[in-house]
């Protein structure tokens, strides 16, 4: 394993650990009309954080990463939102992680953008019901964690363009 997987190993599990505890110990956030769990942008994070574990440490990897970060969230926050979460993020990762091993062939950033779509839709409609008793913060979830993927698409993709440079 290189130091650069261990990093990004790192960060994934951390994420999880950010998302369980912030969702556990904050208020959600108010953006004018949405009303966002506080958990949800590193929530958000995990679904490219995934992707590139996928890179690294192939499927069975991506498992045993999804295993550690549902093990941690048994640990790590109340019980029902430990419920939410394992439920939530066992079954996003998974077929995020289905989406993009499929996607992968025809361009990485495009295998990212479609894995993270499916992955926070079907966190949000899974967890924020279980979590919080209702549907009222699923849109701000969504928003939340679509920002977060742009966000982390976008740096990808300056990563790349860097990288490229520097090869010329």
């Amino acid at each position: 394993m290189t130091a650069v997987t261990v990093v990004v190993l790192a960060a994934y599990v951390g994420n999880i650990v950010l998302a369980n505890w912030t969702s556990t110990h904050w208020s959600p956030l108010q953006f004018g009309v949405f009303a966002v769990p506080a958990g949800t942008l590193w929530a958000g994070m995990t679904f490219t954080l995934r992707d590139l574990l996928h890179e690294a440490l192939g499927g069975r990897g991506v498992l045993g990463a999804i295993a550690a970060g549902a093990g941690l969230s048994w640990l790590l926050a109340t019980p029902q939102i430990a419920v939410a979460s394992v439920l939530a993020f066992t079954t996003s990762e998974l077929i995020g992680s289905i989406v993009y091993s499929r996607l992968r062939g025809r361009a990485v950033l495009g295998a990212v953008l479609g894995s993270n779509l499916v992955g926070l839709g079907i966190d949000s409609v899974l967890f924020v019901p279980l979590a919080f008793g209702g549907f009222a913060l699923v849109p701000g979830q969504v928003l939340g964690k679509t920002v977060a993927t742009a966000l982390t698409v976008a740096a990808l993709l300056a990563a790349k363009t860097a990288r490229r440079a520097v090869r010329r």
